[in-house]
């Protein structure tokens, strides 16, 4: 099983859109600035979440994203899932053909700990996330930070007029 940084920043920022979702659509730049992960290669995952259904896009001007089901309606293994990562710790992706195309010795191990893994994923919801006081004190840190930072912009524009 390898979780890799597209999956992990994947639900880094859908979960960001639930923490956010009562403030209409959010930009990618939003989230950018709050999580510290390029534009860039968010585009590339939101493009992922969009054909998986999990985020819709809003054009115009107040546009971004908005989650496409309510938060209790995704899970983190959908998310996952939805940036092709995988949850199969076997060496040969489940096949059973691991050791010279017949099935390993641990193979049914690692079999049953990605079948684990994912039901655990499945199981943790946007909205079981949103309500930890844990990710609410990380949010309300990185909300300040960004609004910290915007009055530093806005300083600064101000001492230059």
């Amino acid at each position: 099983m390898r979780l890799t940084t597209k999956g992990r920043y994947a639900v880094t920022a859908m979960l960001d859109l639930a923490l956010h979702e009562d403030q209409g659509p959010i930009t990618l730049a939003d989230i950018s600035m709050r999580q510290g992960v390029s534009i860039s290669y968010l585009e590339q995952l939101f493009a992922k979440l969009r054909r998986s259904k999990l985020v819709e896009s809003v054009r115009g001007p107040g546009g971004g994203y908005r989650l496409a089901g309510g938060p209790q309606a995704i899970s983190v293994a959908q998310i996952v899932e939805a940036v092709n990562d995988s949850m199969d710790a076997t060496r040969c992706l489940g096949k059973g053909d691991c050791q010279h195309g017949e099935v390993c010795l641990t193979h049914h191990l690692w079999s049953d700990l990605s079948t684990r893994l994912r039901q655990f994923l499945n199981d943790i919801t946007l909205a079981e996330l949103v309500s930890r006081e844990d990710i609410q004190r990380v949010r309300a840190r990185q909300d300040g930070r960004g609004c910290s930072a915007a009055a530093q912009v806005v300083s600064s524009l101000e001492r230059i007029i």
